[in-house]
């Protein structure tokens, strides 16, 4: 099947042949079918705490936190493209010499584009525009209506302007102050001193893309000092980069591998599940995980920083009595009450099946610990809490995204209608055991999370297969937790639109 230049590119990568073989396998194969109980609800695996209960949790943490090593982890590798995803169509569909842009903007289909214009000066980046404009086109005033406004958007979105529909996401403007504007980047951070500080020190890893880190570095160098003086914290990044060999190799329709106009086999990063081996490498006790474009304004930033303290507490707490029972197993395993470890299980993370003896109890509760912040749906997209069986019939907590619900069963449709939440990637983990050691996490992934998904690649439809996801199979056989947390600590921004929200309107 592999020439030698094949057997060369996969060298590269750092993969083998079996492993590309094996991936090729599940094209063949598909991906084995879950099985999913039921949605997890208010008292049947999410728990739901009163203001008393989360300040009692944070003040756990806040107790705990100055003897732990805790950083803030964030994926930051992806492009804003989408982001500004219909500002590109409308740069290809409008002809600002042709057409009226009043007409353009009341058509139903063009509903973003003109929510956009009407609201241009709300956004953190029109003073950008409009210095990018006095510098190319002097003569911008006397133009009309639409070349303006065309203008306008292809300098904020192309090469030849602020070119922000190549950058990442974390650093495009999210937040415009009195006294100057940040990037969702420099948010991050900011909201980091709240609660992942500890002893006056704020680590914070991201990962990138190669491309994209000098931008990174840059930004920063500029604002590093800004942030210290702001917050009285010291400020210290890391970073990394998705793995060349977590790509996956491409297949045509047929299954059979899939090869580039020159011949050459195609391989595609493997999705955000990926980040797994990225999150191994971490070193601490305590790990908070937050997507990139999920901050708000800096004057609701204590308010959410309560309950991220609050969810580092829950874990702090069952985390303790984990590691007292794996001491207690390894060193005096007599002393164990198998009916009181059982109902521990059950009563913690559902699961149903007692151990049949001490070397069976310490291998269930020997895993790393995830509390996972979940809010009520609202329709937007994201993997819920659920109730599924895994292949050794052990009943347990996942967050499964809609893909991998098999649509045409008419069982998993009801079963995904029936959700009440949604996991809007607000994570605390823990990662070392009962001696300190750290977990490999490598070993606590379910392939069976696998993803099948259709690409194209030079105009031809190809097949690329995704890892199972961070927050999905890659942490499938970790303790879970759910925990109910407000909406108002969900404030993602998936389109440049979402930037008009309350939550990134600060009052200035």
């Amino acid at each position: 099947m592999f020439d030698p230049r094949d057997l060369k590119d996969i060298q590269e990568l750092g993969i083998d042949q079996a492993q590309v073989m094996a991936q090729i396998q599940v094209f063949d194969q598909g991906v084995p079918a879950l099985d999913i109980l039921r949605p997890a609800t208010i008292g049947d695996g999410i728990m739901d705490c009163s203001m008393d209960q989360w300040r009692h949790w944070a003040r756990i943490f806040e107790q705990q936190s100055k003897a732990l090593e805790v950083v803030k982890f964030v994926p930051a590798s992806g492009a804003a493209t989408r982001m500004f995803g219909f500002l590109f169509d409308f740069l290809n569909s409008f002809d600002p010499n042709q057409q009226r842009l009043s007409t353009y903007l009341t058509q139903p289909e063009n509903q973003a584009i003109a929510q956009f214009y009407h609201n241009l000066k709300e956004f953190p980046f029109v003073d950008l525009i409009r210095q990018k404009i006095r510098q190319l086109y002097p003569e911008f005033k006397t133009w009309t209506k639409e070349k303006r406004f065309y203008t306008m958007v292809s300098v904020l979105v192309q090469e030849h302007g602020l070119n922000f529909g190549r950058l990442p996401k974390g650093l495009i403007p999210f937040h415009r102050y009195k006294k100057n504007i940040r990037t969702a980047f420099e948010e991050q951070l900011y909201e980091g001193a709240f609660y992942a500080a500890t002893n006056d020190e704020v680590y914070t890893h991201f990962t990138f893309s190669p491309e994209h880190l000098e931008g990174f570095k840059d930004e920063f160098s500029q604002i590093k000092s800004r942030l210290e003086r702001h917050t009285k914290k010291n400020y210290h990044i890391s970073y990394s980069f998705q793995k060349d060999r977590t790509k996956t190799i491409a297949v045509d329709l047929e299954n059979k591998p899939f090869r580039d106009d020159q011949g050459r086999l195609v391989f595609r990063p493997s999705g955000h599940g990926a980040l797994i081996e990225n999150l191994n490498e971490v070193k601490a006790d305590i790990v908070f995980i937050k997507n990139i474009d999920n901050v708000i304004i800096q004057e609701q930033v204590p308010e959410m920083a309560l309950y991220k303290k609050g969810l580092a507490g829950i874990l702090l707490d069952y985390q303790s009595q984990i590691h007292e029972y794996l001491k207690a197993l390894s060193s005096r395993p007599e002393s164990v009450s198998m009916d009181a470890l059982t109902t521990f299980l059950w009563k913690s993370f559902g699961l149903h099946t007692p151990p049949k003896s001490p070397e069976d109890a310490f291998e269930l509760l020997y895993r790393p610990l995830r509390v996972c912040g979940v809010v009520a749906n609202t329709g937007a997209p994201g993997g819920g809490p659920f109730w599924i069986q895994d292949e050794h019939q052990i009943v347990n907590l996942q967050i499964l995204e809609g893909a991998q619900f098999d649509q045409s069963n008419s069982r998993h449709r009801d079963i995904f209608g029936q959700a009440t939440h949604f996991n809007p990637v607000d994570l605390v983990c823990g990662l070392r055991d009962h001696e300190g050691k750290p977990y490999d996490l490598m070993n606590y992934r379910d392939q069976r999370m696998s993803f099948i998904a259709h690409k194209t690649h030079q105009g031809r439809p190809l097949k690329a297969l995704e890892m199972p996801g961070l927050w999905n199979g890659a942490m499938a056989k970790w303790h879970t937790v759910f925990v109910a947390v407000p909406i108002e600590t969900f404030n993602p921004v998936k389109t440049v639109n979402d930037l008009l929200a309350k939550a990134h309107r600060p009052l200035i």
